[in-house]
Order: structure tokens, then sequence, then C-alpha cells
């Protein structure tokens, strides 16, 4: 089985019913959870995960709605009782130096699980454990923090998830999503934003890119524009696929 599992969809500003977009990779070399907005440790319970056997954490980049929960995470953890085995923290090499510091500053002393970091380069793959026949690439996204995208493939298929991260259009993230079953893209903004995407943008990649299923996060129908509104703007940007706006839990298969 491999599947997605949005652990939340909204933007920078929370909505009543959207967490800041954060999901949960539950696959070969997962599960794998991907950035640690808002409730984390609730939530994967409440997708049917327990969060003692996640076999790492990617984080995308570091602004706070992506990394708030980390250190709480870590912390629940431990006091639910992974106490020697390490949780393996990928990112960019900067992403790790804020990581660590952030670690600090929360003064977890012993109570925390423990850590170990692996850093990421950008356009290489993510070096799961256990994930036989599936591979993690990266792309540099186009974004205000250094920010990675990925693809989650199947080498013998070729069938592949992607997930842009925050990011503005990219040529990089649209290579990275050719031929995708299913492009899960930002789009925060109404309109064209320097570090941020619009439904009509994402809209116009997943057409480029050739993706069979458009799933837009990272958005709010309060911030960002009306729902029906949204899948009528990615119709303008020329994509005739499958499209949708994620949903809380939703799980996304392959």
């Amino acid at each position: 089985m491999a599947r997605m599992i949005l652990l939340g969809v909204g933007t920078g500003v929370p909505d009543v019913d959207r967490e800041n977009t954060h999901m949960v990779w539950d696959g070969p070399g997962g599960p794998l959870l991907i950035d640690a907005g808002g409730s984390t440790y609730q939530r994967l319970l409440k997708a049917g995960l327990d969060p003692q056997t996640l076999a790492g954490v990617l984080i995308t980049h570091t602004h706070p709605d992506h990394i708030n929960s980390l250190p709480v995470l870590l912390f629940s953890m431990y006091l639910a009782g992974r106490h020697n085995e390490p949780v393996p923290i990928y990112g960019l090499p900067p992403t790790l130096a804020l990581i660590e510091n952030l670690l600090q500053a929360f003064h977890l002393e012993k109570y925390a699980a423990p850590v170990a970091f692996k850093p990421v380069e950008a356009g290489g793959d993510v070096p799961l454990r256990a994930a036989d026949g599936w591979r993690v690439c990266t792309a540099l996204t186009e974004h205000s923090r250094p920010c990675i995208a990925l693809r989650f493939e199947e080498r013998k298929t070729g069938r592949a998830l992607v997930y842009s991260a925050d990011t503005a259009p990219s040529a990089a993230v649209t290579e990275l999503a050719e031929g995708a079953d299913i492009l899960v893209h930002e789009a925060s903004t109404p309109g064209p934003f320097p570090v941020h995407t619009s439904p009509r943008e994402a809209g116009e990649i997943a057409a480029k890119a050739g993706a069979k299923r458009l799933v837009l996060v990272h958005f709010s129908p309060r911030w960002t524009m009306p729902v029906d509104q949204a899948l009528q703007e990615v119709r303008a940007g020329g994509f005739a696929g499958p499209a949708e706006v994620g949903q809380e839990y939703q799980v996304l298969e392959l």
C-alpha cells in the first residue's frame, strides 16, 4: 500500500476546519511525516497511525506553519515511550540548522525522542530506510526560504505522487511533477505572488507537467477564494483532468 494522508490543508492562517498544511506518507519507507504544523501528534492518531512508529520527519522549509509542532511532537513521543530509537529528521542543511536551534530553544532536556539529522541536497534523493522499489526525489522550489518539493515514485512502474511544498510557479517543480499520477500543489493566493501559487497557476503547472490528478493544498476559502471559484481557475489555467481542493485527513492512494 502506498498513500499520502493530508493532516492539514490550510494556509499560514488556519481556518476553523483547516490546520496548517502538513501530511504523512504511509507507504514504503514510511510512515514519513512531511512538515509538522499544528496538533500533529493528535492528527496522526486521528488518521489511524501510531506516532511512535514514525520512520522519520521531513521538513520542507522553516516557516513557522511548517515546523511549529515539531518540538511538541518529539516531547509527546518521549512521554509516550520513544526513548532510544532516534527519529531521522530530513531537510536541507540550513533547514536542519534552524531546527536544531529551535529544539535547543525549547530546552526539552531529556524529555524528547532522540533525533538524527539527515541532510538532503536539493535535486537529490531522500535516503529513506526500507523504501524497497521506491525513491523520493527532490527539487528546490521558488520560495522566500530554502524549500524542497518531493516526488514519491515507484521505480518499476513510474507511478508517482508529487508535493510542491511552498513555491511560486517553478520550472524545477514542474519538471519534478512530469507525468505524476497525483500532483499535490499549493494554491495560497488569489493571483500571482512572488513566493506562492494561485489556483490558476496550479492548473497551468499541472497541465504543463501532464499530471493525471491535481489536489490543491495550502488553500483557504477565506484567504484564497471560494472552492468553486478555485476549481474554475484551475480549468482556466488549462488543466482538464480531475481536480479538487484537499480535505483534512483525505487519503490519496497510489
